[in-house]
């Protein structure tokens, strides 16, 4: 093995230097030449040998020693970063057979071999996973005698909503630059005599707004695991490709506005009129489809929660429920927390994190030769290496997301910090 591929995708963490760091030294230490691929997969899938060659520095960069100077410090992405969807329209193990479905992801493998490189490191999301897998297996169709890019993969996501690892990187340094942030807008509550209702980032799990709750002293905490009970309403919807209706659990925002009431009223009786409030991004998904039919989509299908706002729109609604409910006004503020945090110098933790992680992706290909499996650490930082297939859904090749458990000791820690309402 000569040349080894970094690529990083989806949305930019700190630390992510920490990682691409690590690896690139462990690598150019032991005789490679490490290749990182700029902006994510946009260049290799678009990638044609007769008439689309890649350019060096726009569509990537040979790592030289002075790259690695001081880099595991730093902010940002140093290879870029992007959230092109190679694997677009493969669902099932069957579609890897389709040549029209995997027409990108052979771009990408050409790429990879015109390039010279036998292995990559894979960092990013779920999704970056996804397609780290769908490469992999996509390999192993290739005639005999094909040459092949082995692939290892290190979790990303501020989320922290990963299966296979404790804590991802970059989700301390969100959580601390977030909940400085909270702190700030609690204090302004208290001038003001009102609320702020903040909404963070945390897509599918309430890690993140639940870390930067406790940390920032949150009045009340919901994430999307707390869509229960009377949160939760039942929705009939029609399956896209085959038309048969089922049932799914939404969110009601009324609901959830009088839960914000009842904890404005609560406060108020015990003499205090302002607080804080912090709800998971992803709640915004939950909502019933008729407030998201106009919504933007990205390349893997995410509704585009930024433009949902729904932090807003529940201090809106909860505003109005508490005119109706006490005949008086309120000062309620809907504000998003979530991109300045992404890119935000790494804590010390998620630094060595990275680290280990990317010095993780080093061992895995030159010292235990593995292929087509994801880098993580339990206890002291201690390495393990988890096979895709443990990852991804062998029916579907869909990831698994892993949420906070309801009940834990995690989940009732914020509870217990947060203003007591009366149960429902």
């Amino acid at each position: 093995m000569n040349r080894v591929g970094i690529l990083f995708s989806g949305g930019p963490a700190p630390a992510a230097n920490a990682v691409i760091g690590a690896a690139a030294m462990a690598f150019r230490r032991s005789g490679h030449e490490v290749i990182g691929l700029r902006h994510g997969y946009a260049s290799l899938q678009g990638y044609d040998r007769s008439s689309r060659p890649l350019v060096p520095e726009e569509d990537y960069h040979v790592f030289a020693d002075r790259d690695l100077w001081g880099l595991r410090n730093t902010r940002g992405v140093f290879v870029g970063t992007g959230r092109a969807n190679p694997g677009k329209g493969i669902r099932s193990p069957a579609d890897l057979d389709d040549s029209g479905k995997t027409e990108r992801l052979r771009r990408v493998y050409e790429a990879l071999i015109d390039l010279g490189i036998e292995a990559l490191v894979s960092i990013g999301g779920d999704d970056t996973l996804k397609t780290a897998n769908f490469l992999h297996e996509f390999q192993k169709r290739l005639p005999e005698g094909e040459r092949r890019v082995r692939i290892v993969h290190v979790p990303k996501t501020i989320d922290n909503d990963y299966r296979g690892i404790d804590f991802t990187f970059g989700f301390f340094t969100a959580v601390d630059v977030m909940a400085k942030e909270l702190l700030n807008l609690r204090a302004d509550a208290m001038a003001t005599n009102g609320y702020f209702i903040v909404e963070t980032m945390g897509r599918k799990a309430g890690w993140l707004a639940y870390g930067v709750a406790i940390a920032g002293e949150a009045h009340l905490v919901i994430g999307v695991e707390d869509v229960v009970g009377d949160l939760a309403v039942e929705e009939r919807v029609a399956d896209p490709d085959t038309g048969a209706e089922r049932t799914e659990t939404r969110l009601s925002l009324d609901r959830l506005a009088d839960r914000v009431v009842d904890l404005i009223l609560a406060r108020e009786k015990r003499g205090k009129g302002y607080g804080t409030v912090v709800l998971a991004e992803g709640l915004a998904e939950m909502l019933p489809r008729a407030h998201l039919e106009n919504v933007a989509r990205d390349e893997h299908g995410h509704v585009s929660l930024g433009r949902v706002d729904i932090g807003k729109l529940v201090a809106m609604v909860a505003a109005e429920r508490y005119s109706q409910r006490t005949g008086r006004t309120k000062k309620l503020t809907g504000v998003q927390l979530g991109y300045e945090s992404r890119c935000s110098p790494p804590h010390a933790f998620d630094v060595m994190l990275g680290s280990q992680l990317g010095m993780g992706a080093y061992r895995a290909l030159v010292e235990k030769g593995l292929d087509g499996h994801m880098v993580s650490v339990a206890g002291q930082l201690e390495l393990q290496y988890v096979p895709f297939s443990e990852l991804v859904n062998p029916a579907t090749l869909e990831t698994e997301i892993r949420f906070i458990e309801r009940g834990s000791d995690f989940h009732r820690l914020a509870a217990e910090l947060g203003t007591k309402l009366a149960s429902r």
